[in-house]
């Protein structure tokens, strides 16, 4: 199942599908209309059984270099410069990243190349991040732009490396190597350039015959575990474990275990 559209790709087979931005000429550079058919890409996968874990990548030498800083002028009659940025974080993409981020199946971003601005934002969505050897991270909100980092990186940042390197990446602008990034902890994992994609493929095949539902309640109960005392995740984790113990997956990795074979699980 392949869906071509102005801006991405949106191939669909073996249980996985494969999200490709498609703007490769202006290094996949956000614009309303990217955003437009990423969301409706994003509902398309979460409406299909068959997808079963989304891959996010990018065409060309880039992941995304963040907003197309050339259609910041298109907003509505009557709005300041900022009001338009503004507004367009309200309408497109704040939205992207929340139905990203929220999507309940396991998403893996394979980081190609720049990865600048929103762009950063945009591949931290995802549960697993795995970028090419060549691939950087960079903060240009501040240094650059006079603005402060958006579409979540004030948020997955300082969560994924620290306050004290957060602050520094974003202050500074300074290109964050794919290699220091998974040592810090940004990312899962930096890979050779031709060995990208057979990896991100690989690891996606394996989620592809996991129990799907499972994974989104893995993912949600990390996330609130730091609003959480310990007691209160105790709780939480009993609560999702009686809902999960009822679910037909439960039983089939019960037996596949007892019986020593392969479990199939549901979509």
């Amino acid at each position: 199942m392949n869906t071509d559209g102005e801006t991405i790709k949106l191939e669909i087979a073996d249980g996985i599908a494969l999200l490709t931005l498609n703007r490769p000429d202006v290094l996949n550079s956000i614009n309303m209309k990217l955003i437009e058919e990423v969301r409706e890409a994003v509902a398309k996968v979460a409406a299909t059984p068959d997808a079963r874990v989304l891959v996010l990548t990018g065409a060309g030498r880039a992941f995304c270099a963040g907003a197309d800083l050339a259609a910041q002028g298109q907003r509505e009659e009557g709005m300041s410069i900022g009001q338009g940025v503004a507004h367009g974080m309200t309408v497109g993409f704040n939205p992207m990243v929340r139905e990203l981020a929220e999507l309940e199946k396991p998403k893996i971003a394979a980081v190609n190349g720049t990865t600048a601005g929103g762009g950063v934002g945009l591949a931290l969505c995802a549960d697993i991040v795995i970028a090419a050897k060549s691939a950087s991270f960079i903060q240009v909100f501040g240094p650059k732009l006079g603005l402060i980092p958006d579409m979540g990186c004030t948020w997955f940042m300082p969560r994924l490396v620290g306050l004290a390197r957060a602050r520094a990446l974003a202050l500074t602008g300074d290109k964050l190597p794919a290699e220091t990034a998974a040592d810090w902890g940004l990312i899962w994992k930096c890979v050779e350039d031709d060995a990208l994609m057979e990896e991100v493929m690989t690891l996606a095949g394996k989620l592809a015959q996991g129990p799907t539902n499972a994974f989104g309640e893995i993912v949600k109960a990390l996330d609130v575990s730091g609003r959480h005392t310990l007691a209160e995740q105790l709780d939480y984790e009993r609560d999702i474990q009686g809902q999960l113990g009822d679910h037909p997956n439960f039983a089939a990795g019960v037996k596949a275990f007892l019986t020593k074979t392969k479990p199939e699980f549901q979509p």
